[in-house]
């Protein structure tokens, strides 16, 4: 991938049409925002909708925020016209919602492309989340996470009610071992085609918090790196999940200490914290670390 892609723990949908909303939401502390042009926004407020969201990827980007923006999926005949009003320096990523299959990935690169052109940007600045939110989708995980150098932080969830369950049929429990096979299959695929910052979600419950949090610690435990959220209450939660504690920064630090001593006497594997570690595991306390710096994680 030429652009590198940022970790994002959190990313918090606000409706499109709601220029006030938009504006006040970086006080919940999010790593990036979805302006949503999408299921948020009723038909006859699309058009206004399209142009404020513009305004506010310009207005939130110069201030330093990451903006995604989730445009209307393409059988709507939308998507070109919501990618012309919002393309410019300070867009990071459109999630496109409802992917079938990687041709409507290649579809939205081919716009991109266009539009980055046409606005003087440099050419796969911006990225791409694919929503797999049916079975056709989700099955078709791998070659769609390989359609464009552009796919980023692509992964699946399976929220209560939602699309994916209407495909599906699977019948929600909050513990979720109903979308345990789906969210585990697109991991692996996306894994494999070298995406380094994997987004689930799906939490629906306004005010269950602790329910929230067992399902990002699911998430976490699974491969995933963040979450899309629906509510501001769901930020700081889903932050402190998926932020490596201190605890964890200097268990790392000490198992590459502990490598490297043992290296420097001729050894190859040494036991730390009970248990028996080699350079694989070195390898990824380093890549944990790293993580953690990329999230300014303080020690790291």
């Amino acid at each position: 991938m030429r652009f590198k892609a940022k970790p994002i723990r959190t990313e918090l949908f606000v409706p499109g049409n709601k220029e006030d909303w938009m504006r006040r939401a970086p006080r919940f502390n999010a790593d990036a925002y979805i302006l949503d042009l999408e299921d948020s926004v009723p038909p006859p407020e699309k058009s206004a909708a399209r142009e404020s969201v513009g305004r506010m990827v310009q207005e939130l980007g110069e201030a330093g925020q990451t903006i995604v923006v989730r445009v209307n999926r393409l059988e709507t005949g939308l998507t070109g016209g919501d990618l012309e009003a919002i393309v410019g320096p300070h867009l990071y990523c459109v999630l496109l919602p409802k992917v079938e299959g990687p041709d409507d990935v290649v579809e939205v690169d081919i716009l991109l492309r266009h539009f980055e052109r046409e606005k003087g940007l440099e050419v796969g600045k911006i990225f791409i989340d694919p929503a797999l939110e049916t079975a056709s989708g989700i099955r078709q995980s791998w070659e769609i996470a390989n359609a464009s150098p552009r796919v980023a932080h692509m992964g699946a969830s399976g929220g209560k009610g939602g699309d994916t369950a209407r495909s599906i049929g699977f019948q929600w429990t909050p513990e979720g071992m109903e979308t345990l096979f789906l969210r585990s299959k697109v991991l692996v695929d996306v894994r494999a085609a070298g995406i380094p910052y994997p987004m689930s979600g799906g939490w629906m419950d306004i005010h269950d918090l602790e329910g929230l949090r067992r399902s990002a610690q699911q998430a976490k435990q699974l491969g995933y790196t963040g979450m899309h959220l629906i509510h501001p209450s769901h930020v700081p939660v889903v932050n402190e999940v998926f932020t490596p504690s201190e605890e964890e920064v200097a268990h790392y630090k000490g198992l590459i200490e502990a490598m490297e001593e043992t290296r420097a006497q001729g050894g190859a594997a040494v036991t730390f914290g009970g248990d028996m570690v080699d350079i694989a595991h070195e390898e990824t306390a380093r890549a944990m670390l790293e993580i953690a710096r990329e999230m300014g994680v303080p020690g790291a």
